[in-house]
């Protein structure tokens, strides 16, 4: 098989969420029958694609691939008889073939286990999507292809983001929210149907606090929380992110005003009625002048499909009864 066609393989697998690893050669010294930049798929049953060397170093390649996918954990491999330079992070194998050549092979498993579906068309998620790749976690598609979910809609399109990935069988389902936020966003997944064990799932912030301000820090915070649980460590209880601190909400325009009622602490949101705490707003919108503020995802978009009948709503409520 061609490098090219190696790839596409690997892509298919990927796309099937099946495990495998991609093995390169990035290092001979002769005589060896391999050269550098050969490469081979090794399945999870040790089923070899492709070419990396003669028979000295397939069944000593296929054995270390197999534990790399085993253990999730990419890997340097020399197979030489020459130990005069050893190193702590390449594993060390004697060259059985009596040419006595060396080979130095790359191995990157890629594991269903060791995938990630990021939702959110944010430039955190942006970033964390390039972050992952960059780790070479693979990226899932949708939620139900993943272990791990990172969601970083950032208020365009939480609810829906968050009850799909709880829908999903994700083991883990990480947001980049506040503490607060999330129990709001709780509350809404009640209402929704989604139940208390599938609530348990969810983990807000996404990772541990870093002092994050741009989407690039956000989107690392997040990763550093995914990777964890990737590698089976639980994140520590009680932490709390600058990440997930930002609470995504729609800055009203210059010169807008808030509600005379919004300053004394509380605002009606003229959608649903609720009293919504002008401190702390899911979403604010600025419409005609006047702010208003709202409690969830559902509202803020009603209101924007219409803002000129929920406007007058609010006019009503607040106006005073002539005496």
């Amino acid at each position: 098989m061609t490098n090219d066609e190696l790839l596409e393989m690997a892509r298919e697998l990927s796309g099937r969420g099946e495990t495998y690893a991609l093995v390169t050669v990035v290092r001979t010294v002769a005589p060896t029958s391999a050269y550098v930049g050969a490469q081979a798929i090794v399945l999870a049953d040790g089923t070899l694609h492709g070419w990396i060397g003669g028979g000295c170093a397939k069944s000593v390649v296929i054995d270390a691939a197999q534990r790399a996918i085993e253990n999730s954990e990419p890997k340097l491999l020399r197979i030489s008889n020459d130990r005069a330079y050893p190193e702590d992070d390449v594993e060390h194998y004697a060259m059985s073939c009596a040419s006595d050549g060396t080979v130095e092979l790359f191995i990157q498993p890629y594991s269903a286990r060791s995938a990630v579906c990021v939702l959110g068309s944010t430039p955190a998620a942006d970033e964390a999507r390039f972050l992952a790749e960059r780790l070479r976690i693979r990226l899932a598609a949708t939620p139900a292809e993943a272990p791990v979910v990172l969601i970083a809609t950032q208020g365009q399109g939480d609810e829906e983001a968050l009850e799909a990935a709880l829908s999903s069988p994700a083991a883990h389902v990480l947001m980049i929210a506040s503490r607060r936020k999330a129990e709001k966003l709780r509350t809404v997944m009640r209402m929704r149907g989604i139940d208390e064990a599938q609530l348990a799932r969810l983990q807000a912030p996404a990772g541990p606090d870093a002092g994050a301000k741009t989407p690039g820090e956000i989107a690392l915070v997040g990763v550093v929380g995914v990777l964890a649980l990737l590698r089976g460590r639980r994140q520590m209880a009680g932490h709390t992110s600058a990440a997930g601190s930002e609470q995504d909400r729609s800055q009203p325009q210059s010169g807008a005003v808030p509600d005379t009622a919004a300053v004394e602490g509380t605002f009606i949101n003229p959608v649903c009625g609720t009293a919504v705490s002008v401190t702390d707003p899911m979403h604010i919108e600025e419409y005609q002048g006047v702010v208003y503020y709202f409690c969830c995802d559902g509202c803020r978009t009603t209101f924007r499909r219409d803002p000129a009948k929920y406007a007058q709503i609010h006019r009503i409520s607040t106006a005073k009864v002539p005496v």
